[in-house]
């Protein structure tokens, strides 16, 4: 009978400790503001051209934490508000601003030219990049990132607009994916997570 308890009393202490351990797991995971998404099998990097011509992919960016975010230079409005969030979320990091890179995807590369690019990029800071995916590249990458792009006919050929999703992706230091942002979050938030990344989170 004693026994019995002694059983009884040692699988419920081995329940509790199972259970303060996922307590105390659950205590180290890091508070992002932003969406988790560690481990998913979509948004893995890209292998395209920049303003200037040059093939670039995430290894260029180790070290830093990357921001990315699809758009078109003729935006009216959610992709300068994205962009300007970059901007002020590395000036919120202070000396570690420039451990945030920030990365505009161009959704439009028929109008988005590599100057015009490299133009609307410098608003936002120096070493901002633009990357101009083909017409053949575009498809691939929208796809691998789960972007939704739609050209929206205007009244001229050369007046559509074009319809598309509005959050970013960050990836950590290491080239890993790990969060995303929705649109207008707020340069806090970025800069929140940004320094979560940067401490090795």
């Amino acid at each position: 009978m004693l026994r019995r308890v002694l059983t009884k009393a040692a699988w419920a202490m081995s329940l509790v400790a199972a259970v303060w351990g996922l307590v105390a797991c659950g205590q180290d995971k890091p508070a992002f503001r932003g969406v988790d998404i560690t481990g998913a099998d979509y948004a893995q990097g890209f292998e395209l051209s920049d303003q200037n011509g040059q093939v670039r992919t995430l290894k260029d960016f180790a070290g830093k934490a990357v921001v990315v975010f699809f758009g078109f230079t003729q935006c009216p409005d959610v992709c300068p508000t994205a962009l300007q969030e970059m901007a002020q979320a590395k000036a919120l990091l202070g000396a570690d601003g420039a451990k945030l890179q920030g990365i505009f995807v161009t959704v439009d590369p028929e109008r988005d030219t590599p100057e015009l690019l490299k133009a609307y990029v410098a608003n936002f800071g120096p070493d901002f990049v633009a990357l101009r995916p083909t017409a053949e590249q575009l498809p691939k990458v929208t796809k691998d990132f789960k972007i939704y792009y739609k050209k929206v006919e205007g009244k001229t050929p050369t007046s559509y607009t074009m319809d598309h999703s509005a959050g970013s992706f960050m990836f950590d230091p290491q080239g890993r994916i790990r969060l995303y942002n929705r649109h207008a979050s707020g340069a806090e938030s970025l800069a929140a997570d940004a320094k979560i990344l940067l401490n090795g989170k």
